[in-house]
């Protein structure tokens, strides 16, 4: 039998190619996905207000000032660190009901109204007086 000689074949270099600059500028975060991301990345920290919730508010005259809105977003920050998903957070003037899993009001009562309902599919309270 012959001896075997084996040899390596180098590999070939990969080609390169030059992108328009459309290709370009897509690969450096132009595209629909990216600017998404971008937006939840930078999204500022709060609370946000879900259409129902904005609709409620207008319908019953409730309003809440960019101050008590951070007293808010602290406290279901709080509450979300000790485990709570779904909060009932009672103001003097009104009673939301907040996803602090979400981060998301999702609907609001004035103080009267809430006064007659029974909140279910809660796991927190949060007692505001202001």
């Amino acid at each position: 039998m012959d001896k075997a000689f084996l040899h390596r074949i180098p590999p070939k270099p990969l080609p390169t190619t030059i992108m328009p600059r459309t290709a370009q500028s897509d690969l450096r975060g132009n595209t629909a996905f990216s600017a998404e991301l971008d937006k939840v990345l930078t999204r500022s920290p709060g609370l946000q207000i879900s259409k129902h919730a904005k609709s409620r508010m207008e319908q019953r005259g409730i309003s809440i000032t960019p101050p008590q809105w951070e007293k808010i977003a602290e406290k279901v920050n709080e509450a979300k660190s000790k485990g709570v998903h779904d909060s009932l957070v009672l103001l003097k003037d009104a009673a939301l009901i907040v996803s602090a899993k979400n981060e998301t009001v999702i609907t609001a009562l004035d103080r009267q109204e809430a006064n007659s309902q029974i909140f279910t599919n809660i796991n927190g309270t949060i007692l505001m007086d202001s």
